[in-house]
This record gives structure tokens, C-alpha cells and sequence, in this order.
């Protein structure tokens, strides 16, 4: 355990004073502090994370790369959107399995933002193949998805979270008893953090505590894709 925090309380005040100041102009301003408060940080934690996730599990690798690694860019595509602000207002931290390509593999998640800091484990909008995948798993084997599910860790500390369809997807029965869960379009489960967790010297021990307590989830989650955990 580090005497040290990785994060000083200047990492939220930038991103708030960012949500009201979301533009070039201002972040070009601030780019230094953005560096020093934020991007940096958000590396060492990565790579602070990364020998602790190896032990839970190899196929998960934490890069800590400024661009193309684990670390979320903060720039917004803003192509096809109506809100052209430029700029994310929060830290995005993917830890996603090794055969993923994107975010909606397979993966751990850390969320910094003001008022809404969150570690999340878990498949988030999974692409068709892989969404029957699971769904297929769940119905062939609902006791081994409930006993995912229900895990007391997991419960203890994760709420799933996500859309669901409004009606039972094709070729599985309204009257499904898990139907339910096979509505889901996420299977992604969301463990919230105090804004003082972000800022302590604990905060890789706590994160690393959250990814156990899913361990359940992400295994069942990585059988369905045919991948080792």
C-alpha cells in the first residue's frame, strides 16, 4: 500500500471546471494542468493496476499507453452527434480481454467523474453474436448464470446495469423464467465509488477489490465468448 495518493483533488476540479468550460480554447489553456492532474495519474494508476489484474486474471492487460492503451481518449467523436462539445468530462479506464478489439468486449472498467466515480465489470452493449452468445449460455444453463448472478460478492458491491429489450428477443419465449435477464442488452455491473476512494492512497487496493467481487460475472461472461478467464 502506497503512503501517496495517484490522484490529487485538482483531477475532479479540473473535470468539473471542464463540464462548464468545454471548449478548445479553455482546454488549451489548461493543457498543462490537464497533464499534471489527469492524464499522467490515470497512467501511473494503470500501471499500478496491471501486475494486481495479472493475478486475477492474465487476459486482461493493462497498457498504460497515452494513446491506444487502456487510458480513454478525452476528445469526443463528435461526427454523428448532436452535442459538438469537444471534450469528455470524466476519466475512462478499459481494461478489456485480450481478444477484445473494442469496448464492448469482455472487460474492467474505471469511471473518474464528478459525482458519478464507479468501477464496472462486464460486457456493455455486446455486438449480436455475442449477445446471442450469452443469452444462449444463460438459457442452457440458468443455475450456473444465477449462481454468477447472485454471487454475495458480487450483490454486495455490483448493481447490473444497462438497457434491456421490451419484449423477449427473437427465438426465445415470453414466458421464459429467465426472461428478464435474456431482455438484457448490457450485461454490465456497476460498483460505485465516493469521490474520496478516487483520492486516497487505497484507491488501487479498492479497485482491485471491486474486480474480485465480479470475478462470478466475468467468468461466466468469457465462457459464453469462448475465451479463457
Amino acid at each position: 500500500m502506497s503512503s501517496r495518493s495517484i490522484y490529487t483533488d485538482d483531477c475532479l476540479l479540473f473535470l468539473e471546471e471542464l463540464r462548464h468550460n468545454n471548449d478548445r480554447a479553455w482546454f488549451a489553456e489548461n493543457k498543462e494542468r490537464y497533464e499534471a492532474s489527469v492524464r499522467e495519474p490515470s497512467l501511473r494508476l494503470i500501471e499500478a493496476i496491471g501486475p494486481r489484474l495479472e493475478k486475477l486474471s492474465p487476459f486482461f492487460p493493462a497498457v498504460p499507453k497515452r494513446v491506444g492503451g487502456s487510458l480513454m481518449r478525452i476528445h469526443r467523436d463528435t461526427r454523428f452527434a448532436k452535442d459538438k462539445t469537444p471534450y469528455k468530462t470524466n476519466v475512462g479506464i478499459h481494461f478489456r480481454h485480450e481478444v477484445g478489439k473494442d469496448v464492448h468486449a469482455p472487460g474492467f472498467y474505471v469511471h473518474i467523474e464528478p459525482e458519478r466515480c464507479f468501477v464496472g465489470a462486464g460486457c456493455w452493449r455486446p455486438a449480436s453474436p455475442a449477445l446471442l452468445a450469452i443469452r444462449r449460455k444463460i438459457d442452457d444453463e440458468p443455475t450456473r448464470w444465477k449462481r454468477a448472478r447472485d454471487a454475495k460478492a458480487f450483490r454486495e458491491n455490483y448493481q447490473l446495469e444497462g438497457e434491456s429489450l421490451k419484449t423477449a428477443p427473437r427465438d426465445f419465449a415470453k414466458d421464459h423464467p429467465m426472461i428478464d435477464d435474456l431482455r438484457r442488452k448490457d450485461f454490465i455491473g456497476l460498483s460505485p465509488l465516493a469521490e474520496s476512494d478516487v483520492t486516497s492512497p487505497d484507491l488501487v487496493s479498492t479497485i482491485i477489490a471491486r474486480f474480485r467481487a465480479a470475478r462470478s460475472l466475468m467468468q461466466f461472461l468469457c465462457e459464453s465468448a469462448c475465451v479463457p478467464f
